[in-house]
């Protein structure tokens, strides 16, 4: 519960920065009738993920059993790429969201046609991105970790993250969100090691996998998946009982690369050029 509660908060509060962003550069440049609009792409971001979600879960319930593991590990590769992903762009892009967003709006109405079509897209697009990351996240963390527990962290998370953004919205609640994201992005790192090597696993299940499949320690025995600290330690850091070879090197080498990646100083933002002295 706690990890799909984690990541929801986190996704749902991009979702919700980025909205409260559209919706106050609207409010102070006196276009706030264009509101409407920015609703309407929400919905259908929303109903988009849904969408794909529902149609994912429901294909997948049909597999055979091969197909199934097969169907499962290619999600998890997937939901892997997609969290490394946005946590790298979130890292790169933090600074420049904002005023990135007001020049697209102010394109988008700039036209004299279809004004209300662009800013629909523009919060469309927005948010479905953050809506489908967390889809192929949370198919990932059900099938490893079925149960009602997942769907009920999900569905807080959200709820939390949208009070969160209106909090900040309205401005009652300040927070420091690059600490926020800096620590969530380790954690997601950490997160997304675990499926990349539960993904390893579901390839070998498939039959398509079989190298360095010889276990390095087996604490079923101590310290169960299923039990109460095995299952927070599988959730939280990807914990497997009894990891093989090569589960153990894409999990290290993962989180060694993307950590590196993920906590090497910022590139300084370059210089201004200092305007010329005047002559006299």
């Amino acid at each position: 519960m706690l990890v799909p509660f984690l990541i929801m908060l986190r996704e749902g509060l991009e979702a919700a920065l980025i909205v409260g962003i559209v919706a106050g550069y609207l409010s102070r440049s006196g276009r706030g009738a264009w509101m409407p609009a920015v609703w309407t792409g929400i919905f259908l971001a929303a109903a988009l993920a849904l969408f794909v979600g529902a149609g994912l879960q429901l294909a997948s319930a049909e597999f055979p059993q091969r197909t199934q593991e097969l169907f499962e590990a290619l999600v998890g590769f997937t939901a892997v790429a997609i969290l490394t992903s946005m946590v790298l762009w979130m890292r790169k892009a933090a600074r420049s969201l904002k005023s990135e967003l007001q020049g697209s709006i102010d394109a988008a109405l700039s036209g004299t046609r279809a004004q209300g079509l662009a800013l629909v897209g523009l919060v469309f697009f927005a948010v479905a991105r953050e809506g489908l990351e967390s889809v192929f996240f949370l198919l990932a963390i059900f099938q490893q970790s079925p149960g009602a527990a997942g769907p009920l962290g999900a569905l807080l998370g959200i709820f939390v993250s949208a009070l969160l953004g209106y909090a900040i919205y309205v401005g009652g609640v300040r927070l420091d969100l690059a600490r926020f994201f800096r620590w969530t992005g380790v954690f997601i790192l950490f997160v997304a090691a675990g499926l990349l090597a539960g993904s390893l696993r579901h390839l070998h299940e498939a039959g398509v996998w079989n190298q360095l499949q010889a276990p390095i320690f087996d604490l079923s025995g101590i310290l169960p998946e299923d039990g109460l600290v095995g299952s927070v330690l599988s959730g939280l850091f990807g914990y497997l009982a009894d990891p093989t070879v090569g589960e153990a090197i894409a999990y290290l080498a993962y989180l060694a690369g993307a950590l590196a990646l993920f906590l090497r100083p910022a590139a300084p933002a370059p210089a201004r050029p200092r305007p010329a002295p005047a002559l006299r």
